[in-house]
């Protein structure tokens, strides 16, 4: 397994925060949709797995100390969390989280960041026979073949802008991504539920595994400017900035 090396200089204080916007991330789609009565029912399970604190925290999920060491820190099961107990709900095993339409070819992901930095961003996707309803584990992902990389890309508009190319895939897989920041060791993590050649999945009928059925879910969306400003008076994270390099 090719290992998760990037690289990280001495550490300085956190001030880079944000999740992917497009395709949305598990922890922005369930912020969109309210942290305190979510819509669906991934995200309600999430909240009740471990708080709303974590919604209000999405752009959050972080190692302060990772140096690249995704792999070492960040345990099987535990990737969407990137560890962090606050964030369990994220790490819920099921197929029904909601999801972003795709198509093989050509992507152009999207990254929301409230307080930008300098590094480096990865993109995995999840390999062909993925099964959401299990843990997801390092093992799941095609770490030899990212579907995008980038280094210090120009914030614009509150986001990260960059392009991609998504393989041939079907059914419901993750888009895995990495943010190292190069002037500390800090990263940033995310999961992004993705449907190749179908419509945005999920529902809001009975937790656990998730089986696709009872009422759709809502559409899968990044949260606005508005929502974003409305909860940072709740957040325990950095939304100075909006994303505009300084």
């Amino acid at each position: 397994m090719a290992p998760l090396a990037l690289t990280a200089l001495a550490a300085s204080p956190a001030a880079a925060h944000g999740s992917m916007g497009d395709p949305v991330s598990r922890v922005s789609q369930c912020y969109a949709e309210g942290p305190e009565s979510p819509r669906s029912a991934a995200c309600a399970a999430a909240v009740a797995a471990g708080g709303t604190q974590a919604l209000y925290d999405w752009n959050g999920i972080r190692i302060g100390d990772a140096g690249g060491r995704h792999q070492a820190l960040i345990p099987d099961g535990k990737l969407c969390s990137a560890g962090n107990e606050e964030f369990k709900g994220l790490d819920l095993a099921r197929a029904d989280w909601p999801a972003t339409s795709v198509k093989s070819g050509a992507y152009t992901f999207k990254y929301r960041v409230t307080a930008p930095h300098k590094g480096t961003f990865t993109v995995y996707i999840t390999q062909p026979g993925y099964d959401p309803a299990k843990p997801l584990a390092w093992s799941d992902l095609d770490l030899r073949h990212p579907v995008a990389t980038v280094t210090d890309p120009v914030a614009t508009g509150g986001f990260y802008t960059f392009s991609g190319a998504l393989p041939e895939r079907s059914g419901r897989q993750l888009l895995y991504a990495v943010w190292q920041r190069s002037d500390s060791p800090e990263a940033f993590y995310s999961c992004s539920d993705v449907t190749f050649g179908g419509s945005n999945a999920g529902s809001t009928g009975a937790s656990g595994t998730g089986s696709g059925g009872g009422t759709p879910a809502p559409a899968a969306s990044a949260p606005t400017d508005r929502q974003i400003e409305a909860g940072t008076g709740r957040s325990t994270v950095e939304h100075h900035g909006h994303g505009d390099d300084d």
